[in-house]
């Protein structure tokens, strides 16, 4: 790609398209019967767009590298303007309509050269060019381009219709999710438990190691409009601890709901599962107003336990649960926007006594089989961003506070005793600026925390704390043709004290680096590698002991290296895509309660090795994909087991996703469907008499079909069947599978849902 100023020639990197391999060929063979475009589509190329919001020079570059198009621009078009994010498979025509949609900048595309900002509405051949009416410009975090980064934007979240965040992730083989509660649901990356990776909601960071029995973060999937994982290789700017990556997560904004044009706005959804007999609804109000907007969103969920495949019913599997989101933004007239939000989850219900498995067989007969679990995370962020940002000036601040509480009762030989709370806090805020060149772009800001892990119990409990202060720089460049790199590091000083008041003092260096290079027009090669300093862990809430011992040093600082290669291609709707990855986090942080086995000293090495490969083939009017990772996973020389997994790494072995969806225009009609293949895994821990035991084989199949009436377009029909075979599993990253006396916690057997969605 050639980007023209004023009739001079830029550099920018060429366009990378795609390559068709053997395997992915035979693929689409079968499948081009199914997905065989239109006419009017086969007018238009389609290619797949991923541009960030960002100062429009440095967007238009990215649009002329993944369109093949030349693009000029006039000079003086693009200063003080940032460009809407485009992601998607579509024309070079939407996408660059999309691009400049609010800006009034006027576009004109002919002979394979994109003709930016003409003054007159006429191009240079007399044609009329496009002329865009204004709106509302919002910017994203979310899809930096990063080299191991994968996002679920709104579109594909619609289609999966998730109930909690296992359905988020239900097509990423490489992303597993443990446990059938959603108040016990943990996320691995790559195999390694998500307390190792840098985690925010909003940009907001996340301090929620509470009880290993309870869900790390915990989070309604209905008010999510965006979610993004980076796979082992982080950016600096994605915050502190990002040992094995990093899960940033964005929440509906009013410009995602509120159609152009309208000044006021509702939605309301419902969905019903037949098998736990549980309804999950949703209202939401937002609207805008002159410089002020609005959001307001609550969920409530109601149910029963549910069936699992053999038609047993799972105890403590009953949904109780209300969450709610609020948002108010009000931008000035010189630009400047601020904007608070909150988002509030409560899980009360009856849970099994470990509330991540089925059933634990104890010496302990007086503990019952379920006991009451209240789980509640909020999260509060103020954000300051200036929304008509130039070249040199981007800058964001942001100051956050997030909690999660744990309330189980304890019980002894004579019955209740009495109740416990484990809390977690952070309070945390940056402040960076991005600064915009032609060939990219450089983010360095300055961030901190101030997190706390409390236990509050009438005889034993205490606190333990750790206050961070953190230097970044990440930069984004495309310095040559065809050429794309990553690189930033990041300093960090922390004070850790604990429960004896205590206090370390560690620094930390941390750097990544990445790149992409277009072998050819249809082949990319990419790698990475980074090395991460994260301090000192905070503790689980619950394994508090007052008495323990630091020593003269205290905990290790924990490190971790991260590396992957691959290669991607795509050509004409097909993709094909290979890596090889891996992790070592060393000295990483699992204290036990227990004095005589190492207390809060103990720590562990971990090591995280595997491959994917995916297949693809798109039109804009259905996908297929596929997609295969082998992960293998070993603490301290041995493999991984359910239990390491509490905060550590879980055993995944080899998981295969399919998935596939269609829409019939003319009907307003989309199928689709998702199978999630597991074969034996047998790379596992020997219990005591040296025996294995692997984990078991499981085939899932979902599916769904999606109405929009013609008369009614407001409406949205959705009938769906989950496990439509009825398989009787646990998923691969669920505790206890491998133990003679643990009872997984075992998946829903078929279940079917019917869902209506109604915006007004």
């Amino acid at each position: 790609m050639t980007l023209l100023v004023n009739g001079k020639r830029q550099k920018g990197p060429a366009c990378a398209q795609a390559f068709a391999l053997r395997l992915l060929a035979s693929v689409a063979i079968a499948t081009l019967p199914f997905f065989t475009p239109t006419s009017t589509m086969a007018q238009t190329t389609q290619h797949r767009f991923n541009i960030a919001a960002q100062p429009l020079a440095s967007a238009l570059n990215a649009f002329g590298r993944q369109s093949g198009l030349q693009v000029t621009l006039a000079a003086t078009t693009s200063q003080g303007v940032t460009s809407r994010s485009v992601s998607g498979l579509m024309s070079p025509q939407d996408a660059l309509g999309q691009l400049l949609e609010g800006t009034g900048i006027s576009y004109s595309i002919s002979n394979g050269t994109a003709i930016i900002g003409i003054e007159s509405g006429l191009n240079e051949t007399g044609d009329e060019g496009h002329v865009l009416a204004p709106i509302v410009v919002q910017s994203q975090n979310i899809g930096q381009g990063d080299v191991a980064e994968t996002v679920i934007g709104p579109d594909q979240l619609e289609q999966l219709n998730p109930i909690s965040i296992a359905d988020v992730f239900r097509q990423q083989a490489g992303v597993q999710v443990g446990s059938s509660l959603p108040m016990s649901q943990k996320v691995y990356v790559n195999g390694i438990e998500e307390t190792n990776l840098a985690i925010s909601i909003d940009g907001a960071r996340q301090n929620n190691k509470v009880f290993h029995h309870n869900a790390t973060t915990l989070i309604d999937p209905s008010i999510l409009s965006a979610v993004d994982v980076d796979s082992g290789i982080a950016p600096a700017d994605a915050g502190p601890g990002a040992l094995a990556g990093s899960i940033r997560y964005e929440t509906k904004k009013v410009s995602d709901l509120l159609e152009d044009g309208r000044s006021f706005g509702g939605l309301v959804t419902s969905t019903y599962d037949f098998n736990s007999r549980t309804t999950i609804s949703g209202i939401s109000g937002y609207g805008r107003k002159d410089r002020l907007d609005f959001l307001g969103y609550v969920t409530l969920g109601r149910g029963n336990e549910f069936d699992d495949g053999n038609g047993q019913r799972v105890e403590g599997t009953k949904t109780n649960l209300l969450s709610g989101l609020g948002k108010i933004g009000y931008e000035f007239e010189s630009g400047d926007r601020i904007e608070l939000s909150h988002d509030r989850i409560i899980d009360d219900a009856p849970r099994p006594y470990r509330a991540n498995s089925g059933f634990v067989a104890t010496p302990r007969p007086w503990e019952p089989r379920l006991r009451d679990y209240r789980l509640d995370r909020q999260n509060t962020v103020l954000t300051y961003t200036d929304e008509t940002p130039e070249e040199w000036w981007d800058p964001k601040l942001l100051l956050a506070y997030g909690a999660t509480d744990v309330t189980i009762p304890i019980y002894g030989a004579t019955g209740r005793l009495y109740d416990d709370t484990g809390k977690t806090s952070s309070l945390n805020g940056k402040f960076e600026n991005r600064f915009s060149f032609d060939f990219g772009n450089v983010v360095s800001g300055i961030d901190f925390y101030s997190d706390k892990a409390e236990l509050d119990d009438p005889y034993e409990g205490g606190a333990e704390k750790a206050f961070n202060r953190g230097l970044y720089t990440q930069a984004r460049l495309e310095p040559f043709d065809s050429t794309r790199l990553s690189i930033g590091g990041r300093v960090d000083r922390q004070r850790f004290t604990g429960v004896d008041g205590r206090s370390f003092n560690t620094t930390g260096l941390s750097g990544n680096v990445s790149g992409e290079y277009d072998l050819t027009d249809i082949i990319t090669a990419k790698a990475g590698f980074s090395r991460i300093s994260a301090g000192v862990p905070l503790t689980e809430n619950f394994i508090i002991n007052p008495k323990w011992d630091y020593g003269s040093d205290g905990p290790a600082s924990v490190t971790s290296r991260n590396y992957m290669v691959g290669l991607s291609a795509q050509h004409d709707g097909f993709t094909a895509e290979a890596s090889l990855f891996g992790t070592d986090i060393s000295n990483a942080r699992v204290p036990l309660y227990s004095l005589a086995t190492g207390g809060a000293l103990r720590q562990r090495d971990l090591r995280s090795r595997g491959f994917e490969i995916g297949l693809g083939y798109e039109t804009a009017s259905g996908y297929v994909k596929a997609k295969y990772v082998h992960i293998d996973v070993d603490v301290d020389g041995r493999p991984a087991s359910s239990d390491s997994g509490n905060y550590l790494a879980s055993p995944v072995g080899d998981i295969v996703t399919i998935t596939a969806a269609r829409t019939f225009d003319e009907l307003n009609l989309t199928i689709g469907g998702d199978i999630e293949i597991a074969p034996e895994y047998d790379h596992v821990v020997e219990n005591a008499a040296g025996v294995r035991t692997p984990y078991a084989a499981y085939t899932v199949v979902n599916a769904f079909a999606e109405w929009k009436p013609e008369k009614l377009n407001n409406i949205t029909l959705r009938a769906e069947v989950r496990n439509l075979f009825n398989e009787t599993y646990a998923q691969r990253a669920t505790y206890g599978q491998e133990f003679g006396n643990v009872t997984p916690l075992l998946e829903a057997g078929r279940s079917f849902l019917i869902a209506a969605r109604a915006t007004f």
